[in-house]
């Protein structure tokens, strides 16, 4: 059976009204927001990596390296390569998602359109959509229109809560507490396609 073509997209446009500046940008660990979901991204090692950053200060700030830019999720569907099979969506404010869940993910979805991750408390991101899905994604003109196209999600189980987004600076201020314990891995330990994930 033919290995899937995935790709990764990574959400990073908006955010600027609720903080005075780009959430992108917001310190964490060291380096920035989108810097750490870009590294999960990189780690992953998908076939084709796209960021969504509409900010030129966010694009000059942070390590693009590896990833396509684009100014919104539409621009994004433009730019998917042709053989990409699936593709899998994470957000730029939410660094507690990890490489491992994003295998766990491919590696169970099966033919769903559409996949989510089931957490001990909830469903949350990443999202892998297949190629059933795309034309659904192309009718959206902002990362906020998303939940337009989660009305039918098969679900993986996936262990541990739900990744907390910064949403607010309350959601900020209790991840940077949070930082205090065990930080997540963000090395490769293959990539997905490594781990025998086949479709």
């Amino acid at each position: 059976m033919t290995d899937p073509y995935v790709a990764g997209l990574v959400l990073a446009a908006g955010g600027r009204r609720r903080f005075g500046r780009p959430r992108a940008l917001l310190p964490y660990g060291g380096t920035t927001l989108l810097d750490h979901a870009l590294a999960t991204a990189r780690a992953c090692e998908f076939d084709q990596l796209l960021a969504a950053v509409d900010s030129e200060k966010v694009r000059a700030r942070v390590n693009l390296d590896g990833a396509e830019v684009v100014p919104s999720i539409t621009a994004a569907m433009n730019a998917l390569d042709p053989r990409a099979t699936v593709l899998v969506v994470l957000r730029g404010d939410q660094p507690g998602v990890v490489p491992a869940t994003v295998r766990v993910l491919l590696a169970a979805r099966g033919e769903a359109g559409v996949t989510g991750c089931r957490y001990d408390d909830g469903r949350g991101f990443p999202y892998a959509f297949g190629r059933a899905a795309f034309d659904g994604l192309r009718t959206l003109r902002a990362d906020r229109d998303l939940p337009r196209v989660l009305n039918d999600v098969a679900e993986v189980p996936v262990a541990g809560r739900v990744p907390p987004r910064v949403d607010s600076w309350a959601d900020y201020e209790a991840l940077i507490a949070a930082m205090a314990g065990p930080r997540p891995q963000l090395a490769s330990t293959g990539g997905w396609r490594r781990r025998g994930v086949r479709h």
